[in-house]
């Protein structure tokens, strides 16, 4: 069984056993994304009740329910591994130290975004329609209500590393290669997004991640290369979003003016 050399040992001194702690993060991780079916409506109830129109409440539901969920999540989630990351005198002198930490954690944004593009670069050669429907309606939604950015950028990319990386991916990699554990634990990332046929693209973030986690010891590396990509993302796709069509419009003109001289 193959793993990342001279790393292995630090890594799975976190992981001896699948905790009782981390179940509790499972199933609170599985309830909050099923929440919405009972959640949303819940939301369009007591709006509509208290005077809102039912249109109204039909949009600000969506986004209420979602912060709402995902903040008491993680806050549950922290408090549940609370006493793990008390107890850090042991692990600590295995872990990467901080200044290798920021340099992998920086690091990993331009290897997750590199990662991201060949992935998607392969997909559209596979004939797979090119962008994420899930990104696409998160955007969307973050255009009508900015406070979903918080979501999707910082409490969404925490939750999935300890979720997908920290457990997931931790227990599988016990007893498989790193290979097979990101490979496993991506495609269930896939799953969970529901857009199985971007498998590939998801692998190769959960490749990144995962490596990243290896590699340092430290969940926080992942956490804040997550973080950062998907906020530049929403950044390029949303606050930008006009001047990147502004620009490749006239560079387009341009190439068309350029053409017809020639």
């Amino acid at each position: 069984m193959s793993k990342i050399r001279g790393i292995a040992p630090v890594f799975l001194k976190e992981n001896t056993n699948l905790k009782k702690e981390y179940g509790f993060v499972l199933i609170a991780y599985i309830t909050m994304q099923l929440s919405s079916f009972i959640g949303i409506p819940l939301v369009t109830f007591i709006g509509t009740s208290l005077g809102k129109s039912t249109a109204e409440m039909r949009s600000l539901s969506v986004p209420i329910w979602l912060v709402a969920s995902f903040s008491i999540t993680l806050l549950f989630v922290l408090w549940i591994l609370r006493k793990e990351y008390n107890q850090t005198e042991t692990r600590d002198k295995a872990k990467m130290g901080l200044g290798a930490s920021i340099f992998w954690a920086i690091s990993g944004i331009f290897i997750a975004l590199f990662a991201q593009g060949l992935a998607g670069n392969i997909e559209a050669m596979m004939g797979i329609k090119t962008g994420s429907d899930n990104t696409k309606q998160i955007i969307h939604i973050i255009e009508a209500f900015p406070i979903m950015v918080f979501v999707s950028s910082v409490i969404g990319p925490i939750l999935e590393e300890i979720v997908f990386r920290k457990i997931i991916f931790g227990a599988l990699h016990q007893r498989l290669n790193f290979f097979l554990s990101a490979l496993i634990s991506s495609v269930i990332f896939s799953l969970a997004h529901m857009e199985i046929e971007h498998t590939l693209l998801y692998s190769a973030m959960g490749f990144t991640f995962a490596f990243l986690y290896v590699k340092t010891g430290r969940i926080i590396v992942p956490i804040f290369a997550h973080v950062a990509m998907n906020t530049f993302v929403v950044l390029i796709q949303s606050v930008f979003k006009e001047d990147i069509d502004r620009f490749i419009e006239q560079s387009e003109k341009i190439q068309s003016f350029i053409g017809g001289i020639l």
